[in-house]
């Protein structure tokens, strides 16, 4: 009896120490992805890649506003430095690199057309965000007194991209070799704005600065802009809880709103949009 006694017991002490063993040798276990919390910081919402040169490398960049159509008169005007073939479906921009496609839409009837970016050394005003040509304007049904448009850049990887890069080099070609003789340009130029003249639209455009996640960080930017500038129209306007939106204006007419873009020019903010009020 004593004899089953002392082996139970033995039995019992031997499990103990495996069970502490198993424990020890157990690792602590390693936080997933879904255990990880990622707290937002206190910047802007929504900032594009910059790399050394200052040219955008994010392939998510994205602006709306004012573009420059181009006309020969601008370059007796000093209002840019290089010209563009208005025939071509061509853009000057400042920061995306040269030979860059990108697609521009006319946001008042979603018109989209694909275009390249054949230079980044265009000098012209910051208040455009680029420089396109007559043709691009017009096959756009773009305003002329208020060229206003959505610029994406697209990614080099997009197999469109690069078929669209193929017709873009085949089409150049076919132009290069078409005879011209009998053609007139002026005429095709102002029939086709005839074409697509545009209603005299109300002028109402507010600067937008950036989005914030916190409504603190929006305000420090509203102080920041009273401080530094003499423009006293910047507002705070909110998205949702986690969205604050800066923005300057609104302005009726688009000297005042140049104006204001200048001035602010000093205060390098990243990528500047007009925002159309509706």
């Amino acid at each position: 009896m004593n004899f089953k006694i002392i082996i139970l017991i033995s039995l019992l002490f031997l499990s103990a120490c495996q069970n502490t063993t198993t424990k020890k040798n157990i690792p602590n276990p390693k936080p997933s992805d879904k255990d990880i919390t990622v707290q937002p910081s206190d910047d802007i919402a929504s900032v594009e890649k910059e790399n050394s040169e200052g040219f955008i490398t994010d392939q998510k960049y994205r602006n709306i506003g004012f573009t420059l159509i181009y006309d020969d008169m601008l370059i007796k005007k000093k209002q840019i430095n290089i010209k563009i073939n208005n025939n071509e479906l061509e853009i000057f921009h400042k920061k995306i690199f040269k030979n860059s496609f990108v697609k521009i839409t006319n946001p008042e009837n979603d018109k989209s057309i694909i275009a390249k970016v054949i230079s980044n050394k265009a000098v012209f005003s910051d208040l455009y965000n680029s420089v396109i040509t007559s043709r691009i304007a017009d096959e756009l049904s773009l305003n002329y007194n208020h060229p206003y448009i959505e610029l994406v850049l697209l990614s080099k990887s997009s197999t469109f991209v690069a078929k669209k890069a193929k017709t873009f080099d085949e089409e150049k070609q076919v132009a290069e070799k078409a005879p011209v003789d009998g053609i007139s340009i002026d005429n095709l130029s102002s029939s086709v704005v005839k074409k697509n003249k545009i209603k005299p639209q109300k002028f109402s455009y507010s600067i937008k600065i950036a989005d914030f996640y916190f409504k603190n960080s929006a305000e420090n930017m509203v102080n920041r802009i009273k401080e530094e500038t003499n423009i006293n129209t910047s507002t705070i306007k909110k998205l949702s809880n986690t969205k604050y939106r800066v923005l300057i204006g609104p302005f009726n007419d688009i000297k005042n709103l140049e104006k204001s873009f200048d001035e602010i020019k000093p205060l390098e903010f990243e990528n500047l949009e007009i925002l159309k009020n509706v």
